[in-house]
């Protein structure tokens, strides 16, 4: 992959892989977005009753976009075993909000280890989004038992120079911090007010990942010249790409990475 015009590369990352094109956090998703050539493919974890990695945004399986449901039985992840998890088809139903999805029938959500050994062999890099809940502890392991998990997995594969964990819960940053010094750390921010220094100090954090309505030039310069990396979340509009490239941002968390990469060739800053 290249760039040219002598400006700030920006990087590309499939959010849940590429919602905007195949089901959410599938395999299918990723491959998707690896094949259009996505610089980093982003997914979500939780952890099953059984102590496994899985990739999933929500802490209850979502009827919305899964099927599986059995009256009486639980939908929290943390409360089912992989094997049960491995029942709900998260698949065949198109997510309302992306009318060019395709389904995928039969698609299981599948584990860390499974998406890792997906992405290996192409290059691609991994943001992996830790789901923690302060407020609601019964959705997942306490963040030390957590981030081991994550550490153990990405040292399992060797891909904790090619990982960046990610999260809401500055918890899990501290306790990745102590599992696993070497992978590098995102702050995940969706409020106002603070600007992306002060963040990343608080989080511990090199990267910061804004919802992107907060993106500033002025914040965006104020980070990088202390050495801050700035990925917002999760623009699918052209005018809100050239937004973020003119504010000079270093990567875009998108639902359609083929088209964010599209868009990127178009203005000269993508070569391949």
């Amino acid at each position: 992959m290249g760039y040219s015009n002598g400006m700030r590369p920006v990087e590309v990352h499939g959010h849940r892989g590429a919602r905007a094109a195949r089901p959410e956090n599938t395999l299918a998703g990723f491959a998707y977005a690896i094949a259009a050539g996505a610089d980093w493919i982003e997914l979500d974890l939780h952890v099953t009753r059984d102590d496994v990695l899985v990739v999933t945004h929500d802490p209850l399986l979502n009827p919305v976009i899964c099927r599986g449901e059995r009256p009486g039985v639980s939908t929290v992840v943390r409360e089912l075993t992989l094997a049960e998890v491995r029942e709900w088809d998260c698949g065949s139903l198109r997510h309302p909000r992306f009318p060019r999805q395709q389904p995928v029938p039969g698609a299981r959500i599948p584990t860390l280890d499974e998406v890792l050994e997906l992405g290996a062999s192409s290059g691609v890099r991994f943001n992996i989004e830790v789901k923690s809940f302060t407020r609601f502890p019964r959705y997942t392991p306490p963040p030390p038992a957590y981030a081991t998990l994550v550490a153990e997995a990405l040292r399992r594969h060797k891909l904790e120079a090619r990982a960046m964990v990610q999260s809401f819960d500055f918890r899990i940053l501290a306790a990745m911090r102590t599992a696993a010094p070497e992978i590098a750390l995102g702050a995940l921010w969706e409020h106002g007010g603070e600007d992306f220094v002060s963040l990343a100090r608080e989080a511990g954090a090199r990267t910061v990942a804004p919802q992107h309505t907060l993106v500033t030039p002025a914040k965006v310069e104020a980070a990088q010249r202390k050495g801050i990396r700035i990925v917002p979340w999760t623009p699918n509009r052209r005018g809100n790409w050239e937004r973020l490239l003119r504010a000079g941002v270093d990567g875009i968390i998108t639902d359609d990475p083929a088209g964010l990469i599209a868009f990127l060739g178009e203005r000269g800053l993508r070569t391949g």
